[in-house]
């Protein structure tokens, strides 16, 4: 029989972050659009439905996910792909599929958690297959992995939705680091990267025509709006450094955001919170985030399923990457690219894709050390 004891350090930094998301959106109501509804109930009752799922999900385990991890990964592909046939454009981007009675959902924020379960079987199973690959054998693993990730990447780019399209590639990585593999591959990826990212600059900044041709409009736009965040300039940062400059120690308190920004209650849900709680409520967050972040490092440090430390890593590049990306974003330090706050920001999608992940971390950290093969 097995035992059910949960994982109190990583529950209850959760929980406390769900009443963090619950009071800042309703903090932000005074600069949300009535049109989205109440976004503050909204947020409760996705909570809801997490923590329901991540009590399906720990009654199932971690091994049923693993066993049709491919279902998965194809039924995500197929959202992909369905979006940029059926999707309604909402501010020229086809990245969500809208229900009635329900709202919307944004597969790419599910396609992340299908993505790292399907490389943790992958390297699971390359590893049982390869006790000492040689160099073409793990050339060849690292070739079919990361079209694996190609294939979503693509169709997430074409919605488009560059900020997914960036984890994705933050968790393969980290994957891959945590596989293994040999260091010499990284070093190649980081040169190859490097040469064609000198090329793409080159040709943005000196040869505008030449890479509109190559690249498109749509491109240049968007890098143009990565470059413009050196600047400090825009509506949304202006006002996002002005909300969080002026709330000193303690903030201007609960339900006072003093000035508008637009996506106060998603991308720039940190500057509404540090503008209401100050410094003070500042280290707190950041406290809870990195007493998160030490736990699931902890948990990947103990004798646990291979399949469940790939799965980890992937984890905790995603969440930390998010975590730096959006803090950093609204202080001006780093480009504004829609990265969300986990577990802090509004969004269905996103919220039960995290409390999927709850759900797969409470499961780790019960789980006894089995071995499986998955095919």
């Amino acid at each position: 029989m097995r035992k059910y004891k949960i994982n109190l350090k990583i529950l209850l930094p959760i929980i406390i972050l769900a009443l963090i998301s619950i009071i800042t959106i309703y903090s932000a109501r005074t600069y949300t659009s009535r049109s989205l509804g109440n976004l503050t109930l909204k947020q409760a009752i996705w909570y809801l439905f997490g923590f329901l799922l991540v009590i399906i999900l720990v009654k199932l385990k971690n091994e049923s996910l693993y066993r049709h991890t491919w279902i998965f990964y194809i039924i995500g592909n197929v959202s992909l792909l369905g979006l940029l046939f059926f999707a309604t454009p909402i501010n020229n981007s086809r990245c969500w599929f809208s229900i009635p009675g329900i709202g919307s959902i944004q597969p790419s924020e599910f396609m992340k958690i299908f993505i790292m379960l399907t490389l943790a079987t992958m390297i699971h199973n390359f590893r049982s297959d390869y006790k000492n690959p040689t160099l073409f054998e793990e050339f060849l693993f690292l070739v079919k992995s990361f079209l694996i990730v190609l294939l979503p990447a693509v169709l997430t780019f074409l919605q488009p939705d560059t900020g997914a399209v960036l984890i994705y590639f933050i968790i393969y990585f980290c994957m891959m680091f945590a596989s293994g593999i040999r260091i010499r591959w990284f070093v190649g990826a980081f040169i190859l990267i490097s040469i064609i990212l000198g090329s793409i600059l080159w040709l943005y900044f000196y040869k505008e025509n030449i890479f509109i041709k190559i690249f498109g409009s749509s491109i240049y736009y968007r890098l143009d709006r990565i470059f413009d965040w050196q600047q400090g300039s825009g509506l949304q940062l202006e006002n996002s450094i002005a909300a969080i400059g002026s709330a000193g120690l303690f903030g201007h308190g609960f339900n006072k955001t003093p000035i508008y920004f637009p996506e106060s209650s998603t991308d720039f849900i940190f500057a509404v919170y540090a503008s209401n709680f100050g410094l003070f409520g500042v280290v707190i967050l950041l406290g809870i985030i990195v007493f998160l972040d030490v736990n699931i490092i902890l948990l990947a440090k103990r004798k646990i399923l291979d399949t469940d430390k790939y799965i980890l890593s992937g984890i905790l590049g995603m969440l930390i990457f998010q975590q730096i990306q959006n803090i950093a974003m609204t202080v001006g330090l780093l480009p504004i690219t829609g990265i969300t706050l986990p577990f802090v920001s509004y969004g269905g999608s996103s919220l039960l894709s995290y409390m999927l992940l709850v759900g797969i971390l409470l499961n780790i950290s019960m789980e006894k050390t089995r071995i499986y093969k998955y095919k």
